[in-house]
């Protein structure tokens, strides 16, 4: 294999679930939204930025402690044994120094982790989005902006900030999935041997972080999440941009997504025309005039066809 098989195959070793959503993704040419308040969605349009902000100031914050519990008891539980036994026949004494390294960390998980959330879209959703969504986000104002998947699922270490898909897991349902990679990792024993100590723990730590960080309870599967996740204490960005935001009245550190390319890095189809699939616009009591302004945004951006490009939504949903 060359490398680059190499590397996907150790993905799909070492994080199955994530891997698959990658593949039914590309396979099908997926596009993601972002449904958000016409505010905001006027301020990513206009200053061609997305804002990332701390785990610990949004909805999402309990989620990590779902995943964290999910976590701790798989790890705990026969299926830790089986994950440990192996480990430990690889490099004797690793699984003391992988807790200790990880449990130094979930401090930062919590509240050093910054994040951007999308959504799957559905082809079924072109015109009128979906009703959950609008009901969740945006107020009496929401927009969904669709968006082509290129930037979300190109292999690019230009951000430090990497694309995960959610998996919605009650602890049971986890250790399932926490079952399959340990058998998909003794059915690879020989290749994980070859990898050294400290590739290995690399690996393990970020499938571990990555677990905790993109676990969310069942009741939520209808959002079909992803996460931008970016970790400035592990993984520092040269390209993402640190300020201090007022959100609704608090304010906050921020990491800024600038959405332009980054060719010499494989990072590409990030600008407005590029990434910009159409906009939504939901249940308003101004469509018009939201309709009238977000085509001058798209047109004044570069998007060619702006017109043909913003929908308003026909769900009769009251705010």
């Amino acid at each position: 294999m060359d490398v680059d098989q190499a590397e996907l195959h150790l993905r799909e070793i070492f994080t199955p679930y994530a891997a698959r959503k990658y593949n039914e993704m590309r396979a099908r040419s997926g596009r993601f939204v972002h449904y958000t308040s016409a505010e905001v969605a006027v301020s990513i349009i206009k200053n061609k930025e997305v804002w990332m902000r701390k785990s610990s100031t949004m909805n999402d914050f309990m989620e990590i402690q779902h995943g964290l519990k999910c976590l701790s008891t798989a790890y705990t539980a026969d299926i830790g044994s089986r994950f440990k036994d192996l480990l430990e026949r690889l490099h004797p004494g690793f699984c003391k120094d992988l807790e200790k390294q990880f449990d130094a960390w979930i401090p930062s998980f919590q509240h050093h982790t910054f994040l951007t959330c999308v959504s799957e879209h559905l082809d079924g959703e072109d015109r009128i989005g979906r009703l959950s969504m609008w009901r969740a986000y945006g107020g009496t104002t929401g927009v969904a902006i669709v968006m082509n998947n290129g930037p979300f699922l190109r292999d690019s270490d230009a951000l430090s900030a990497y694309t995960s898909p959610v998996g919605y897991f009650s602890v049971d349902q986890f250790k399932r999935e926490f079952d399959h990679t340990v058998d998909g990792m003794h059915a690879n024993e020989e290749l994980l041997r070859s990898l050294d100590r400290d590739e290995l723990m690399d690996r393990v730590f970020h499938m571990f972080q990555y677990a905790v960080l993109s676990t969310k309870h069942p009741g939520f599967h209808e959002e079909r999440e992803w996460r931008i996740i970016h970790s400035p204490m592990i993984d520092p960005s040269r390209n993402l941009v640190r300020d201090i935001a007022v959100v609704r009245g608090s304010p906050q550190p921020i990491f800024k997504i600038p959405l332009q390319n980054f060719p010499g890095e494989g990072f590409t189809g990030a600008t407005v025309p590029e990434l910009l699939d159409r906009i939504i616009i939901g249940p308003t009591v101004h469509p018009l005039p939201t309709y009238e302004a977000f085509v001058t945004l798209l047109e004044q951006a570069g998007v060619p066809d702006a017109a043909e490009k913003v929908f308003i939504s026909d769900i009769p949903l009251r705010q």
